[in-house]
């Protein structure tokens, strides 16, 4: 794995995981931070990749729910 998308909605849930996640991670991998408050024209495709709340690291093909800060829904 070399790539992983970071979705968040910029709550103080989300904002603390990355933080805690990005020092977890392999530096090596390549992670795209993805505030869906900022772009949700990127709602859809959270939405097609399995994503159901924020935040959430997809990574291979696989989501992981890390905590819940929102639905998508609630985005929308």
């Amino acid at each position: 794995m070399t790539f992983a998308r970071y979705y968040h909605a910029g709550c103080a849930v989300c904002v603390e995981t990355e933080h805690t996640l990005l020092d977890l991670l392999d530096p090596q991998l390549k992670v795209e931070i993805v505030h869906l408050g900022q772009a949700p024209g990127r709602i859809a495709e959270a939405e097609a990749a399995g994503v159901q709340s924020v935040p959430a690291l997809v990574a291979d093909g696989k989501v992981l729910h890390l905590n819940f800060g929102a639905s998508l829904a609630d985005l929308k």
